[in-house]
């Protein structure tokens, strides 16, 4: 596959998952796909593993969104850099719902073998998402 037909795969990733749409996982991860998340999210295997992440991810935040900011691809890899925004309308990571809206960045690293996602690499802002969720005071400001 070419860089142009990764980017555009991933786009469809994205599109889906925005509108809760797990189908596209199914369609276009590998069986063997592995997701290397942030520590607190850890390392999930196969597109069920994937399904149930983002089934714990739409619980907290029903309104998931993960606009693309820009994206690069070279080889097998794609680049997404995209801010997250949700709506905290439930339990997440053991936070209780606090009904805050967030927005936070992050960066998606994708590798494609014959057209499907087959591993990925995610980083984003965890301390500005606490920070907006209230579980960390800002930064300066003395906590409560």
């Amino acid at each position: 596959m070419t860089t142009e037909q990764n980017k555009a795969a991933e786009r469809r990733i994205i599109e889906g998952l925005n509108k809760g749409d797990l189908a596209i996982v199914n369609e276009l991860f590998a069986a063997d796909y592995v997701y290397h998340g942030p520590a607190s999210l850890g390392e999930i295997r196969g597109p069920e593993g994937f399904k149930q992440l983002m089934k714990m991810i739409y619980s907290g935040f029903p309104d998931f969104h993960m606009a693309i900011e820009d994206m690069v691809a070279e080889g097998e890899k794609v680049v997404t850099r995209a801010t997250y925004s949700g709506t905290h309308k439930g339990e997440f990571v053991g936070i209780a719902l606090t009904g805050k809206q967030v927005s936070f960045t992050g960066a998606l690293i994708a590798r494609f073998v014959d057209g499907k996602e087959a591993e990925a690499w995610e980083e984003f802002d965890m301390l500005s998402l606490l920070q907006q969720l209230g579980v960390i005071p800002p930064m300066g400001q003395p906590g409560k």
